[in-house]
């Protein structure tokens, strides 16, 4: 992994290094340059509500027009339709500007290829080499090739029609749900969605000012959401999250139903009707303790990959899997969609509870989760986790104390400048004691 590209994409603060009108220009360009052999010059390009996105979209549009590719703008809009999109409109590769669930002053840069894949890591690190080649802050094409760049108007429809096709029996009518739409990328996309399948659908988070995408609402921030749902008799409620790529849900009492729980209750349903690809489901490292016991007692392998849906990605098209995803609600119907999608996995539990007649409470409970406990650190740098040997000490203390009855998973975030902890035991005070084990050990290894 480069030093631009993190677990998704170039990510950080808007308006310094490296998420710059400078270096979005620089991106765009080297993104020309890598796909200039393309048999289309199309490039779809995308971005959620933050301010910063229409500094960031225009530089990104000119470094793409002085490298003779042709930009689509889409405007605001989810990332994963901006993925289907790429493949709609025959492009070379899609861009998404947004920083999905970091806070308003962050932003970033996705990038899709023909097929609507994120990157690889290895042309990701070719995009990278192109942005710090010399060559790039002078490179363009001669004038007649210069691209040209035009909205795209019925962008929204066309997304609005792969969703609901994803689905065979199309009718929600009678369904009442509350929908969090995070103030971001799909506040108008995803209500418009419910509604066209006859669902009641009582909205929040849906008046974007550019400041606001993920303040106290969304995917991270459930509170609302559940508080909603029970003040208003709701069947559920679903949070997307800034750009859309993610879901979680409550059930009708309003308890949290997390991408574990959404993952594992497809898995068996899939099984179930023997649809469920090499009886397996991808996962990252991160996911409950619980759901691998519940998954190992349905016949169903689990096979585990690093953090990023990237990774689960990449593992399920190597598997030939098509259920996968992460328990912060990252989940890929790899049957239809390229990347998460928290509208498309929301279709698809909804139409879940319809076809067994079950409520989402009855559907997730068919785990029991072990406790976890998190603590995030912020570190002013990230120094290699082998070396700090407080930490070390910490952890080979947790294993030979609680082994197979609970774990850690100690890793830098790969979107912000933050160490993360996760212990899970079977009782929540071994969770919280351990978790705070680990973390002192981190703060002296970092003399924090």
């Amino acid at each position: 992994m480069g030093v631009l590209f993190g677990t998704d994409g170039i990510r950080g603060r808007a308006n310094f290094y490296p998420v710059t009108p400078e270096m979005a220009l620089l991106v765009g360009k080297a993104v020309g340059r890598h796909f200039a052999t393309a048999s289309s010059r199309r490039v779809v390009l995308g971005k959620d509500t933050r301010l910063s996105g229409y500094m960031l979209e225009n530089a990104v549009t000119a470094g793409l027009l002085g490298a003779g590719m042709d930009v689509l703008e889409v405007g605001p809009m989810p990332t994963p339709a901006v993925a289907r999109l790429v493949r709609s409109f025959a492009g070379c590769c899609g861009i998404m500007i947004t920083a999905s669930h970091n806070p308003a002053e962050d932003n970033g840069i996705k990038i899709f290829d023909a097929d609507g894949f994120k990157l690889s890591e290895k042309e990701s690190d070719a995009v990278e080499a192109l942005i710090f080649d010399e060559k790039s802050g002078t490179f363009g094409v001669e004038p007649a090739k210069i691209g040209k760049a035009r909205r795209i108007d019925d962008a929204r429809g066309r997304y609005i029609e792969f969703a609901k096709n994803s689905i065979r029996d199309r009718s929600r009518a009678g369904m009442k749900m509350v929908l969090d739409c995070a103030n971001g990328a799909a506040y108008s996309i995803a209500p418009a969605i419910f509604r066209e399948l006859g669902a009641e659908v009582v909205e929040i988070g849906v008046s974007p000012d550019g400041y606001n995408i993920n303040c106290g609402c969304g995917a991270i921030c459930t509170q609302k959401m559940c508080a909603t749902v029970r003040e208003c008799g709701a069947d559920c409620g679903i949070a997307l999250d800034g750009d859309a790529d993610r879901v979680i849900f409550c059930d009708a009492e309003g308890n949290v139903v997390d991408g574990d729980r959404i993952i594992g209750m497809v898995a068996l349903d899939y099984k179930k009707r023997g649809k469920l690809a090499r009886d397996a489901v991808v996962v990252t490292s991160m996911s409950n303790l619980g759901l691998h016991r519940a998954m190992r007692e349905a016949g169903i392998d689990v096979i585990v990959t690093g953090v990023g849906d990237h990774l689960v990605i990449e593992a399920m098209r190597e598997y030939h899997c098509n259920v996968g995803g992460e328990q912060a609600g990252h989940v890929i119907f790899m049957d239809y969609v390229t990347t998460g999608d928290g509208i498309i996995t929301a279709l698809h539990v909804l139409k879940l509870m319809c076809e067994t007649g079950k409520t989402l409470r009855e559907l997730s409970s068919f785990m029991t989760a072990f406790p976890q406990e998190t603590v995030n650190i912020p570190v002013a740098e990230k120094r290699p986790l082998a070396e700090m040997a407080h930490l070390q000490k910490a952890l080979a203390s947790l294993k030979e104390e609680l082994g197979a009855r609970g774990r850690a998973v100690v890793r830098y975030s790969g979107t912000e400048n933050k160490l993360r902890i996760l212990v899970e035991a079977e009782n929540e005070t071994d969770a919280k004691k351990y978790a705070a084990l680990v973390a002192d050990a981190v703060k002296r290894d970092m003399e924090l």
